[in-house]
């Protein structure tokens, strides 16, 4: 299995496949948290080193998990983490905050939080349309002049916006929501990510576990993230189980050849085949809970598909039914 560094924008080196820590707080349930700094260590030990987290994830307790990993691993680690947003997925957002003062301060409060000097990539979680993001991206500059963030990234940004932020300050890469299911970013934030020379990190690469094919909305818990997301209303869930399907059909394919797949698998394998094609590094950052998974999800990077398997996943998105948000000016796609 090759896990050799990818390089996104501004020269930042990364693992092919990265963790997404908002997994290891209470958003698809409850979490053990003796079993979530295993699994981090897991990560690591298997040559996962691009840890993604938020200051907001868990309200600040995930970096602080993520800070227990990094006491005895910062140097094999390369760190990510976001600010902007105010309050929890859990409990709900109660604003956006992009405006120069907070840029300072949450990332003081970020790295006291992870127990560290220095932030590899620190990401404005999402735009507050009150500030000019040319404003908030020069405060994130600052912090780089300052030594206390090395590269810069930007999450769920328009085509435009990315463009105006880099020509402040080199963007390392932008992070959205990008799977099979999920492909609005491609008609213009993915192309501008390329001409520019922006890494791309997809966040729920495997659907919110849904590409799995192990998700029924029926039984999602009380305090489970995915019950506002529309796609998860069971209502869309009969005519969302044809993308499953795809994924599945193709894995049973490989599985069959003699390369035993699973959808998992498949789901982050197309990613990673279609950012090749799209002329861009791209690096999955899915998350779990489990240890296994990780080891399941390595398995991607040896996947090779044929050209009617390819265009089989491709297809498979056009069945998808609900919005990836509820409210769709929240993410790119609604304001593009």
């Amino acid at each position: 299995m090759n896990t050799a560094k990818v390089r996104l924008g501004d020269g930042l080196m990364v693992s092919p496949l990265g963790f997404g820590g908002m997994a290891l707080t209470p958003v698809y349930g409850e979490v053990d948290p003796a079993e979530a700094l295993r699994t981090l260590h897991h990560a690591v030990d298997a040559g996962v080193s691009f840890i993604d987290t938020a200051d907001i994830y868990g309200g600040g307790s995930n970096e602080e998990l993520i800070g227990q990993l990094l006491k005895d691993r910062r140097g094999e680690v390369q760190l990510a983490t976001k600010f902007g947003l105010v309050g929890t997925p859990s409990t709900g957002y109660s604003d956006i905050r992009g405006d120069a003062a907070y840029v300072r301060e949450a990332v003081d409060r970020s790295l006291k939080r992870l127990g560290t000097d220095t932030i590899d990539l620190y990401y404005m979680h999402r735009r507050d349309l009150r500030v000019p993001i040319v404003e908030t991206v020069e405060a994130m500059a600052g912090l780089v002049q300052a030594g206390k963030v090395r590269h810069l990234g930007l999450s769920e940004v328009t085509a435009e916006e990315l463009r105006e932020a880099s020509s402040v300050h080199p963007i390392a890469a932008v992070q959205s929501e990008w799977s099979i299911w999920s492909r609005d970013v491609e008609r213009n934030v993915v192309p501008a990510a390329a001409e520019l020379g922006v890494g791309f990190v997809p966040y729920s690469p495997l659907g919110r576990g849904f590409l799995t094919g192990t998700v029924d909305a029926s039984k999602l818990g009380s305090n489970d993230f995915r019950r506002n997301i529309p796609r998860f209303a069971e209502t869309a869930m009969d005519a969302n189980q044809e993308v499953v399907a795809a994924v599945r059909s193709v894995a049973a394919e490989l599985s069959s050849a003699g390369q035993a797949t699973t959808p998992a698998q498949v789901a982050l394998a197309w990613l990673l085949a279609h950012g090749r094609r799209l002329g861009l590094p791209v690096v999955p950052i899915p998350g779990t809970r489990k240890a296994d998974r990780i080891d399941e999800n390595l398995g991607a990077l040896a996947l090779e598909f044929t050209p009617e398997q390819l265009g089989k996943l491709d297809a498979a998105g056009d069945a998808v039914v609900g919005s990836r948000s509820a409210d769709p000016n929240w993410v790119s796609e609604g304001r593009e």
